[in-house]
């Protein structure tokens, strides 16, 4: 049984908790992007880039028994962070549920009040990305 989107971003929330400097929740977050698996080069093209980050960040996603399954990485090891982030809650999830999931956690942990604006930019390119590869299974899953 998967976990639900909705309690993820609770557990992530609650470390958040954990933490009471800022910058105690950034080393936080660049130690989730260290613990990300090495994408392969290869993968690494410009048709796996998000276009909207400062720093290069790739993607690509696998679809497995109606589950999304991403792969991503980036130069930054704080945008490696906000990739882990997202990862977590994502990963494994039904398309239908993260193109409905508000993903109220950046905001609950101050996340976007908190990273520079090219950062927060970057963030929402992400989450965008992963939002349109999850109605583009979405849809055509639909359509079989």
């Amino acid at each position: 049984m998967n976990q639900a989107i909705k309690d993820i971003e609770q557990e992530i929330i609650d470390d958040f908790k954990l933490f009471d400097e800022w910058a105690e929740k950034y080393e936080y977050v660049i130690e989730l992007g260290r613990k990300l698996p090495i994408m392969d080069d290869t993968l690494k093209t410009d048709s796996n880039k998000i276009k909207g980050c400062q720093s290069s960040v790739w993607m690509t996603t696998k679809f497995t028994d109606g589950r999304i399954y991403f792969e991503a990485d980036s130069d930054s090891t704080f945008v490696k962070g906000l990739i882990a982030l997202l990862m977590k809650v994502m990963n494994g999830q039904k398309p239908e549920d993260i193109v409905a999931a508000p993903l109220d956690f950046i905001n609950q942990t101050g996340l976007t009040t908190h990273i520079a604006q090219t950062r927060s930019n970057g963030l929402m390119a992400m989450i965008k990305q992963m939002k349109l590869y999850a109605l583009g299974y979405q849809m055509k899953a639909e359509t079989h």
